[in-house]
């Protein structure tokens, strides 16, 4: 699969708004509202595309990849850059989660970057485990239980004491 960006549009965020995931991931189903198309347009997301310009996902940066409890836990105080991505719903689960992240990292170029991931989500982290993510802090938000993870290259991370 040959994978390149474009800006983020509103047919997109629509389209990404009534994907629909099989549970358990149908905690990851949105619903279309002008707050949520707001959100996709207002904060950096990037649309990433097939060789033949379908959609097959997104990624964000900063804030917007943040889950607003975790900040009651200082979770997101060391300075990471925070990634959130997510694929489009036919195509996870075969195989190419590995090309996914792999493009999504390429095109971020960072060293020291953060992600929050629920829990159930074992695909997932497994996924990120092997491109260097570390368990670091562990958090509920009153439904779901988050793990947030970092990838530091060239720099050592304290690990003590980490996981709440």
């Amino acid at each position: 699969m040959q994978l390149s960006t474009r800006k983020m549009t509103e047919t997109d965020v629509i389209e990404i708004l009534n994907w629909r995931y099989e549970s358990p991931y149908d905690f990851y189903n949105n619903e279309v509202s002008e707050e949520g198309i707001r959100e996709f347009l207002t904060y950096p997301y990037i649309t990433i595309v097939d060789e033949h310009k379908n959609l097959i996902g997104f990624y964000c940066t900063g804030q917007a990849a943040r889950v607003p409890k975790g900040h009651e836990f200082n979770v997101y105080q060391e300075a990471f850059l925070d990634i959130g991505l997510g694929m489009k719903p036919d195509l996870t689960g075969k195989g190419y989660g590995s090309e996914f992240l792999s493009f999504i990292l390429a095109q971020i170029k960072e060293d020291s970057l953060r992600l929050t991931v629920a829990k159930f989500n074992k695909r997932a982290i497994r996924l990120y485990e092997k491109f260097g993510f570390k368990r670091e802090y562990e958090f509920n938000n009153g439904s779901t239980e988050f793990i947030i993870m970092l990838r530091v290259e060239n720099i050592r991370v304290k690990r003590e004491d980490r996981l709440v």
